[in-house]
């Protein structure tokens, strides 16, 4: 039960509602080279310059950069390009991809952790979205190991240079979430830095409860040194080809707890979907149910168009506000044990 992560091969119905581009034998592996991190430009976020992850939503303020944590932040799959002769990892210069990457996850997923530590979230060679769904596994697994060897290398230029023995934040969300598992084991779990760990939160694929040795789920609203999980679907729906059950870690992200009680849209304090300019509060409920969370068809603009039963895409932007208060307040809770 301990695959998931370890071989990133499920993602999910979400992918299945997605176009498969080219042909898997139009994919090639680009050279390796390393990527300098100590050049900023190769950071999707940083506290050394202004970007999407400084801002807060419906504000024209900007994050703090003397917070006393920091948040290393994994964004996501954006590399979906149809075509053929395509790399499956893309350039680290590619300046179109780098601008979808800062437009998209950064502004809308990594800010939301903005209140609660310095954001760094890198740039890094994303597999392809069909290394997820391809036939091709060893192109797939080489694909991932390019990704993750970026991630990684990242993570050690933090370590070296900025972190200095400061509490951090894991934060991940899809593809980010199949690199911050091994990345936990590998830094984490079951090492001193262990304890510098406030909590790490892994969404948008299925984490077993057990994956980690030392590392346990969060069981309330301001554990420490533990993991949180989820991914969100409609209610009354149960997703095909997706480890479901006991076994797998679900959060609920409205009361921090891992039962199954249902948990009201009056207990949302906001979500940030299309506008950032606008946070939508008391418009998604949420509920544990057998390895998912389901959450009951929101109302906002334009959601009448809303067709899908996955809601992956919206892990995170169905419940900024209530993550933007759990990590401050995890965070607190870590300094004031430390103090």
């Amino acid at each position: 039960m301990k695959i998931y992560l370890a071989i990133p091969f499920f993602l999910l119905a979400y992918l299945m509602t997605l176009t498969t581009t080219a042909q898997t034998d139009a994919f090639y592996h680009p050279e390796a080279t390393t990527v300098d991190y100590g050049n900023l430009d190769n950071w999707a976020a940083h506290p050394n310059k202004r970007d999407n992850a400084d801002r807060i939503p419906a504000t024209d303020g900007l994050a703090p950069k003397n917070l006393k944590a920091d948040v290393f932040f994994i964004h996501p799959t954006i590399y979906t390009k149809k075509g053929r002769r395509l790399p499956w990892n893309p350039s680290i210069q590619d300046s179109v991809l780098n601008e979808q990457v800062d437009n998209s996850t950064i502004l809308f997923q990594a800010s939301a952790f903005n209140a609660a530590g310095r954001v760094f979230a890198p740039r890094y060679r994303q597999a392809h979205l069909s290394a997820y769904t391809t036939a091709d596994s060893l192109g797939s697994k080489k694909a991932f190991a390019f990704a993750y060897a970026d991630v990684k290398k990242a993570f050690e230029h933090y370590l070296t240079y900025y972190n200095n023995g400061r509490p951090v934040i894991i934060a991940s969300h899809s593809q980010g979430t199949t690199h911050a598992g091994p990345l936990i084991k590998e830094f984490f779990d079951g090492t001193q830095l262990q304890q510098q760990l406030v909590v790490a939160y892994l969404i948008g694929l299925p984490v077993p409860k057990d994956y980690f040795n030392s590392i346990y789920p969060c069981e309330d609203e301001s554990g420490l040194n533990c993991t949180i999980s989820w991914r969100t679907f409609k209610r009354d729906f149960a997703p095909e080809d997706s480890p479901l059950g006991d076994d797998i870690l679900v959060t609920n992200p409205l009361n921090w707890k891992l039962d199954t009680t249902y948990v009201h849209k009056n207990f949302n304090k906001g979500a940030v979907i299309r506008d950032f300019g606008r946070v939508l509060r008391k418009r998604v409920d949420a509920q544990v149910h057998n390895g998912i969370l389901w959450a009951s068809k929101p109302r906002f603009p334009w959601s009448f168009l809303l067709r899908r039963k996955n809601y992956h895409i919206a892990d995170i932007n169905f419940y900024y506000m209530n993550i933007r208060e759990n990590a401050r307040l995890r965070v607190d809770k870590w300094l004031e044990a430390r103090n």
